[in-house]
């Protein structure tokens, strides 16, 4: 039973990441292994399940089939341990992918007080703002931010923040300060992660929404760059009130357009695997819906 498990773990790492040489990485195994087990078991089933080129590897119909099966027959599995053992017993690694500016100020400094009720678990995490092709990671869970696109996947909403503009000191001194969402079309604006390739803001107040066209010199795909970027005094930024919350109250920031409000962005936990995750990252998921709220 233990080789067929094998055989499951090893062909679905092998079709995830569309890598024999990434899949004996990752579980420990030298690649002509992995290459010797999937042809076992192909060879068994009478089916080929992946295509090989020297770029990359392909699923076939059967394999894709197959997978969903596989998927499904090893969460049963981990599942089946964890309940054993009990919710105090998690053990494992659970492969975390979080953005960068929430992700570090928000997950990371949360974790101690999980970790420190599930001694047997580790976290591996992958921090990134780029949107990452999480099957092929191998994630486990991932926090999002903004819309969902992933519609196969499995979500659980953990909170939603809201949105404000700023602008650093030095740059107000300068140019001068907005007083209504107008006023940005002749300011330099800083287009981030969330509103990348977007020339336009809309606000909203006492029931009515206002768009304005917004340019800029400064254009980043991270949320450090953003952040940096304002800091330096180029330019006003749109982003969540978490990402700039110690420089505001430290008066590093200043905040803008108070009376307008932009519209929230939700926050929530994806599950590359299905709407069913494992226990020990349901549990993750249960801890950060009551921590953030």
């Amino acid at each position: 039973m233990s080789d067929r498990w094998q055989e499951l773990a090893v062909f679905v790492r092998a079709a995830e990441s569309g890598s024999f040489s990434r899949a004996a990485r990752e579980l420990g195994l030298s690649q002509p292994s992995v290459s010797r087990i999937i042809g076992e078991l192909e060879a068994r089933l009478g089916v080929t399940l992946l295509l090989r080129t020297t770029r990359r590897i392909t699923v076939t119909d059967a394999g894709a089939l197959f997978l969903d099966r596989a998927r499904d027959i090893l969460a049963e599995i981990e599942d089946a341990e964890d309940a054993a053992r009990g919710v105090d017993s998690l053990r494992g690694i659970i492969r975390l992918a979080i953005p960068v500016v929430y992700g570090t100020r928000e997950i990371i400094p949360r974790l101690p007080k999980f970790l420190a009720a599930h001694p047997l678990l580790q976290v591996e995490m992958s921090v990134a703002d780029q949107r990452q092709d999480l099957v092929a990671e191998g994630a486990d869970v991932a926090i999002r931010l903004g819309e969902l696109n992933d519609s196969v996947f499995g979500a659980r909403k953990l909170a939603t923040l809201q949105r404000m503009v700023v602008a650093s000191p030095l740059y107000l001194k300068a140019r001068g300060t907005p007083k209504t969402p107008a006023d940005l079309a002749s300011h330099d604006c800083i287009f981030g992660p969330g509103n990348f390739g977007r020339d336009s803001w809309s606000f909203s107040r006492n029931g009515s929404e206002t768009s304005v066209d917004v340019h800029g010199r400064i254009h980043t795909n991270s949320g450090p760059g953003v952040f940096a970027s304002v800091m330096a005094g180029l330019g006003i930024a749109l982003a969540s009130t978490v990402m700039f919350k110690a420089e505001l109250k430290a008066g590093a920031l200043v905040p803008l357009l108070r009376g307008y409000t932009l519209a929230p962005v939700d926050v929530h936990a994806v599950f590359p695997g299905g709407p069913r995750p494992s226990l020990k990252v349901r549990a993750l998921v249960d801890f950060l819906v009551q921590e953030l709220k």
